[in-house]
């Protein structure tokens, strides 16, 4: 696998969870950044965390921290934008897109996309036959053209991925004991934290 960098996307306003950083949220007794940085470090060659305002509340990641420049542009295609950049900046061609709130992503993720993706290919994750767009390895190539999408209002993920080449992986359910789970399983409410922190005992005895 060549070298990527990836980088967290942690800048979502969680209002269903009563605003904060999701990433900080413990799992099993860790913030659950820490479970997404630990699963996927084997893979990547640097890594950061997109999230916006004080930085400082990160220092125990001891990462950098990306925030994105263009305050007028809300939303995940936002912190692509900002990933495409700092990754390009740091000499790399292609980068690794992860959600901050999704923290039993499949171990081989990396790898997978890696092998469909390229410097002119978008490779973005699915299961259960939905895309998840914040999971993708992007080309760092595109940064300009994202810069004018995002300058003309256009907003939405899954349009500026079907712009350009892509290949979409589908990845399978992990079986927990006969309990199927979608890896890609999101934390959005205080009822999916519960749940994850269920899924983890089970993961983790």
């Amino acid at each position: 696998m060549s070298a990527i960098a990836a980088v967290i996307l942690a800048g979502g306003r969680s209002s269903r969870m009563g605003g904060g950083d999701k990433g900080l949220l413990e799992i099993a007794g860790r913030p659950m950044l820490t479970r997404i940085i630990e699963r996927i470090s084997p893979d990547v060659q640097q890594m950061a965390i997109n999230a916006n305002g004080d930085p400082a509340r990160f220092a125990a990641f001891s990462l950098p921290v990306v925030a994105d420049n263009q305050q007028t542009f809300d939303g995940p295609l936002a912190g692509v934008f900002s990933a495409l950049q700092w990754a390009g900046g740091e000499g790399f061609d292609r980068v690794l897109t992860l959600a901050g709130d999704t923290p039993f992503f499949p171990a081989d993720l990396a790898t997978r996309l890696s092998e469909a993706a390229s410097t002119s290919t978008i490779a973005v994750a699915a299961s259960r036959g939905r895309l998840h767009p914040a999971f993708a390895i992007w080309p760092t190539a595109l940064t300009q053209d994202l810069d004018s999408q995002l300058a003309k209002g256009r907003r939405r993920v899954a349009d500026f991925i079907e712009r350009h080449p892509n290949a979409r992986i589908e990845f399978p359910d992990v079986d927990l004991s006969g309990e199927m789970l979608d890896p890609f399983f999101n934390i959005n409410t205080p009822d999916d934290l519960a749940e994850a922190r269920r899924i983890a005992n089970r993961l983790e005895p």
